[in-house]
């Protein structure tokens, strides 16, 4: 198994704040909304250097959708910002209509995403957005696993064409990954070289997968480990390829078991390599109050659960 250390652990939502203000140094025609929700989202270094490409919409997220959009046309590169659950659930009507529909160059950044959320509880977590999005057609979904990828994301979610959903979350996470990682939308990152069984995670569980990794390589269990960062377009050719080695497979993201990367799997296996799957993802239900660590604990979203899974499929292999 191989060894990821880390020195510091930072929240990802920084990260995005530091891939705005890149991407905002890069690209004079990146600008940024908010929803009321500045401090949130880490915006306070992009409105900073660049307070005349700063737009704050106040709580009025659907206006928000509509307002990135018509800045399209000019020709800007439009990130909004708020809460996951305000930047889906609240506004999936002008989404859909005026940006998916439209094909318009929005990049929709959606923090504090799934139960990591805390202490604000279930109505303002959201554990179906990866679902929400991935159905609509044109709509990049991209889910990083921690500061520095986020960074990076961020940055390449600008230089890209068309509207992309990025999440990310409130929590403080170990940095892991390369500071000057190259991102590649679209294009599966293999953590670790296995035999024995193919993990596949998103967003917070690939740190979990890493941990689980090591937890079952003392058990004599060779895990090949995948960061899935986008979740759409999928890299169908590296999962397919694990598996074709490994026989099995587990899933593993903070999102109900229902519509997220987990089925995204599942549904390119059936058609083209069934082997048997489990899932460590929310059992369709929503979240409620407690601390992030406290929920992915109660809710099975940890290395612990993630061996559990391994566990069962080899069963079943």
């Amino acid at each position: 198994m191989k060894k990821y250390t880390y020195t510091e652990s930072k929240d990802t939502r920084s990260g995005f704040g530091a891939g705005l203000l890149e991407a905002g140094k890069q690209d004079q025609n990146v600008v940024a909304l908010c929803a009321d929700l500045i401090g949130s989202l880490k915006m306070n270094d992009f409105i900073k250097a660049y307070p005349e490409r700063f737009f704050q919409i106040g709580i009025a997220e659907a206006n928000m959708m509509g307002i990135a959009a018509g800045l399209t046309i000019g020709g800007k590169i439009p990130f909004t910002g708020t809460f996951a659950n305000f930047s889906t659930g609240r506004v999936y009507d002008q989404i859909r209509q005026s940006i998916a529909y439209s094909d318009k160059n929005v990049k929709i950044a959606a923090s504090h995403a799934g139960l990591t959320l805390g202490e604000d509880g279930a109505t303002h977590q959201i554990l179906e957005d990866i679902g929400l999005m991935k159905m609509l057609p044109g709509m990049t979904v991209i889910n990083p696993c921690d500061y520095n990828q986020t960074k990076a994301a961020t940055i390449a979610a600008a230089k890209y064409e068309g509207p992309v959903y990025l999440r990310f979350g409130r929590p403080v996470v170990p940095v892991f990954t390369p500071e000057d990682q190259e991102f590649v939308i679209g294009k599966a990152i293999l953590l670790n070289p296995g035999t024995d069984v193919t993990i596949i995670a998103t967003g917070h569980l690939v740190w979990e997968a890493i941990q689980a990794g090591e937890k079952l390589e003392q058990l004599g269990i060779d895990a090949e480990i995948i960061n899935i960062h986008t979740i759409k377009p999928l890299d169908e050719q590296a999962i397919l390829d694990s598996v074709a080695k490994t026989g099995c497979v587990v899933t593993a993201e903070e999102h109900n078991r229902l519509g997220g990367l987990g089925d995204s799997v599942a549904q390119l296996l059936i058609r083209q390599l069934p082997v048997p799957q489990e899932y460590v993802a929310v059992d369709d239900s929503f979240g409620e109050s407690g601390t992030p660590a406290e929920l992915m604990d109660k809710y099975g979203l940890n290395a612990e659960a993630i061996v559990a899974a391994v566990k069962r499929v080899l069963e079943r292999k």
